[in-house]
């Protein structure tokens, strides 16, 4: 199963949704996929949504994922790699107006430095992750918190 996330702030990711809907529908995913919807106002086709549910519940449902497609909040990508899930971050991009700046980038940037997520920006880079998913060596999570959580909680607490 593959479980996508897109936070809880009041933000929508209608990309993201698309995205993923545009391949099923190519067959890109063959997989069961379920999916936060959040804010968005686009509603999926091809998988399951969802707005919101407690912490408890979605940490119930990334273990049960095989993989992970999250935007990059901090805590969606370490609940994840704690479970040890394979992770693409889709980060939400300003550009887009998906939020006021591109500090997802970078928090997924840092996390992908030390090998431990993969990064998409749009479907055809999703695309080939996903097809290549098993081929793709991630590195074993282990936190950090005096060097990389330190470093994002200290540049979100200054943004």
């Amino acid at each position: 199963m593959i479980l996508m996330t897109v936070g809880t702030q009041n933000f929508s990711f209608d990309r993201l949704l698309k995205m993923v809907d545009e391949l099923m529908e190519d067959k890109v995913i063959t997989d069961q996929v379920l999916g936060q919807v959040g804010y968005s106002s686009y509603q999926p086709i091809y998988y399951e949504g969802f707005d919101f549910k407690p912490e408890s519940e979605m940490t119930k449902l990334i273990d049960r994922a095989d993989i992970m497609i999250t935007h990059a909040g901090v805590g969606s990508i370490t609940t994840a790699l704690q479970l040890r899930k394979k992770v693409i971050v889709v980060p939400r991009l300003r550009q887009y107006g998906e939020h006021v700046d591109d500090h997802q980038l970078e928090i997924a940037q840092a996390y992908r430095q030390k090998g431990y997520i993969e990064i998409a920006t749009n479907k055809e880079e999703l695309a080939y992750l996903l097809r290549n998913i098993n081929s793709i060596n991630f590195q074993n999570y282990v936190p950090e918190k005096s060097t990389i959580l330190s470093s994002i909680q200290d540049y979100i607490a200054n943004i």
